[in-house]
């Protein structure tokens, strides 16, 4: 008999559930969802949908970022009393981008047992389809609500020579892929990836300006996974001056000066003050929109 062929006592299970088709559960997983004494769920009105279609009776409770400290203290002690207990997520991995984290924390302290159930995963299966390099990526979660913030925290990605996948929802989608055109060079390439593993699965992929345009004509409904491409030698252009690439930015972007040179300098990494010394000659020659 394998070692993970009986539930063990006072045993976290992490286990991931599917992120849109029903049948993406694994054997594993559904054997320990029927055989925990109690599965702890973000929304059990969610889980119970799943529970029903594979006929799993063990008890629900919910366990949510507004809820965590009580309940991950209830849920420690069923654990301390030797009972086993499953976490899942409404879709997917817990402890991914996932308040779940935190009881497997408070779990690993304690000296408490966890074992990964692992399966579908938003983040995998996004790259896996959006034919963009994967061998290296980076995982920044959901990015700010507040359009400040996510426009630095863009920024501050902007050079990631890494792929980077954030979730985004359907209501911000056109605001974040606005900020991608502001902050990226035109020819970066960004992917939308939406309701993985569903009927209506699509990958739409381009420049981040050629994107914003998809979804503003065809508007946006569904799950979203949101991918960068890397930073590539390729985006600078060899033959482009300075001068000719802040002029460029502007036309593209119409972006106040003082930020097309803030982007520019990071294009041709050159320090700040050097690319303002080139943009005084276009601002006397009246290129500028005027805005410092």
């Amino acid at each position: 008999m394998s070692k993970d062929a009986t539930i063990a006592a006072a045993t976290l299970y992490v286990v991931a559930t599917p992120i849109g088709n029903l049948e993406d559960l694994t054997f594993r997983a559904l054997r320990i969802l029927k055989s925990v004494d109690l599965v702890a769920a973000e929304d059990t009105r969610h889980s119970r949908k799943l529970f029903n279609h594979y006929g799993i009776r063990t008890p629900l409770t919910s366990y949510f970022a507004h809820n965590e400290e009580l309940k991950g203290e209830q849920l420690l002690q069923q654990l301390r009393a030797g009972r086993s207990v499953a976490l899942i997520t409404d879709a997917g991995t817990p402890a991914i981008s996932d308040p779940g984290y935190l009881l497997v924390q408070r779990c690993r302290q304690e000296g408490l047992a966890v074992a990964s159930v692992p399966g579908a995963s938003a983040v995998t299966a996004a790259l896996s389809i959006a034919a963009l390099p994967s061998e290296r990526f980076a995982f920044e979660g959901f990015l700010p609500p507040r359009q400040k913030a996510c426009r630095d925290r863009l920024l501050a990605l902007a050079d990631e020579p890494r792929t980077i996948v954030c979730y985004e929802s359907p209501r911000r989608l056109l605001h974040t892929l606005a900020l991608l055109v502001e902050v990226l060079p035109a020819t970066r390439t960004v992917a939308v990836v939406r309701e993985l593993t569903k009927i209506h699965e699509e990958v739409i992929a381009g420049t981040p300006a050629e994107v914003l345009q998809h979804y503003t004509l065809q508007g946006v409904r569904g799950e979203i996974v949101l991918l960068i491409g890397p930073q590539v030698a390729s985006e600078n252009s060899s033959t482009e001056t300075v001068q000719e690439a802040l002029l460029r930015v502007q036309a593209e972007t119409d972006l106040p000066m003082r930020q097309v040179v803030k982007l520019v300098a990071r294009q041709f990494g050159l320090p700040g003050s050097d690319v303002y010394k080139e943009s005084l000659s276009i601002r006397s020659n009246g290129g500028t929109n005027g805005n410092d």
